[in-house]
């Protein structure tokens, strides 16, 4: 990861809204019984800290915070992290002695950790290390945090989004029968990047024809011209927030096979996505676009849950699906996905990031979505 610097401006906003994220994480704590929270996965420390770097663990004890880096990162921490105390460790010193001296000199009795990252081995490295200390699970802690997105985070999602839009614009408007899967998943990412993206927020789904029928179909050499029509899935990352699409490209003719399935994936989007507000479960939200694909016969070729959340990773909570009881609340960013998948024809997917208001919801991403608007000559 590289350094995003701040304008001044940004940095005299920036302390204020880490600290505020970690007090909010200090109240989950207390509710663990734990005296401190040691946070290994580096997506959540960025979200803690603004730091983009990886290799460092962050230790929130209830009244004070310490990063644990190494000499690579100190002037990216500087810039990134101004007034954030540090551990820098040094050349050749190991993270388990780092962590174990700054536990010690905290003088905690009951340590939490993020299983979902920590690895077996530094678990039992760590309690080894400190004998008298009690390990206790907390999982989820940070993530029940990034669930709710701060203006920051919505403007970061915007930017992302009107990155990936205006990339397929052109990727539309450049568009040769001879370009093969890979060739248009490059020319993608390369647009998003001279739009200010610092990349993809996942590679690029790039299926023409029977190939579309694979969700998570992978770019191959086929050429875009052999089929009537191609299935793009893409998504940009600005400051580490992912946005994430999906459209269907017509190369070809319009069959009254594509047409039809199309306006029954469509018309189940639009009304899942006018059910999303607050206090709605996400199994309603997916119930809303699932029966309305089941009830036109295509129930057993939807298989996948409607969405998920965006943020700093493109798949993260809540998730649109049966069985989740999670109600939506404001400041949520979730994915609006619904497909039909007909092995051996194709594959019709229309997705959006949508936010949930205070009051309902709000489209983020403003890309037509009309058979008729992504038919090229």
């Amino acid at each position: 990861m590289t350094a995003i610097l701040q304008s001044n401006a940004e940095r005299t906003d920036i302390v204020p809204r880490f600290e505020s994220r970690r007090n909010k994480l200090r109240k989950l704590l207390r509710a663990t019984g734990a005296d401190a929270l040691l946070v290994t996965n580096f997506t959540n420390v960025t979200y803690l800290t603004g730091f983009t770097g990886d290799d460092s663990y962050f230790l929130v004890t209830r009244s004070r915070e310490v990063l644990v880096s190494d000499e690579r990162y100190t002037t990216q921490l500087e810039e990134e992290c101004p007034g954030l105390k540090l551990e820098i460790r040094a050349p050749g010193a190991k993270m388990i002695q780092s962590v174990a001296k700054l536990v010690r000199r905290a003088k905690v009795s009951r340590l939490a950790f993020e299983s979902a990252s920590m690895t077996v081995g530094f678990h039992d490295r760590l309690t080894a290390a400190l004998p008298k200390v009690d390990s206790v699970r907390a999982d989820s802690l940070v993530e029940q945090l990034r669930v709710i997105k701060d203006r920051h985070e919505i403007a970061a999602t915007r930017v992302a989004i009107d990155q990936a839009r205006r990339a397929f614009e052109v990727i539309k408007a450049t568009l040769t029968p001879d370009q093969t899967e890979k060739q248009v998943a490059a020319e993608l990412e390369n647009a998003m990047r001279r739009f200010g993206a610092r990349g993809c927020s996942f590679p690029p789904i790039i299926a023409a024809g029977a190939r579309s029928a694979l969700p998570h179909a992978t770019p191959t050499d086929a050429r875009i011209g052999d089929s009537d029509f191609v299935l793009v899935d893409w998504g940009a990352c600005e400051h580490f927030y992912a946005s994430d699409l999906t459209r269907l490209i017509v190369t070809g003719k319009i069959s009254p096979k594509l047409r039809k399935i199309y306006r029954i994936v469509l018309k189940a989007q639009v009304a899942a996505i006018r059910a999303i507000r607050p206090g709605v479960t996400c199994q309603r939200v997916d119930g809303v676009a699932r029966s309305i694909i089941a009830k036109a016969g295509f129930g057993k070729h939807f298989g996948h849950g409607l969405g998920h959340g965006l943020g700093l990773d493109v798949h993260e909570n809540p998730r649109l699906t049966r069985g989740s009881d999670t109600e939506l609340k404001p400041g949520m960013i979730v994915t609006v996905e619904p497909g039909i998948y007909l092995p051996g024809w194709g594959g019709v997917r229309i997705e959006d990031d949508v936010l949930v208001t205070r009051d309902g919801h709000e489209v983020l991403s403003d890309v037509g979505k009309e058979l008729e608007d992504w038919v090229v000559g």
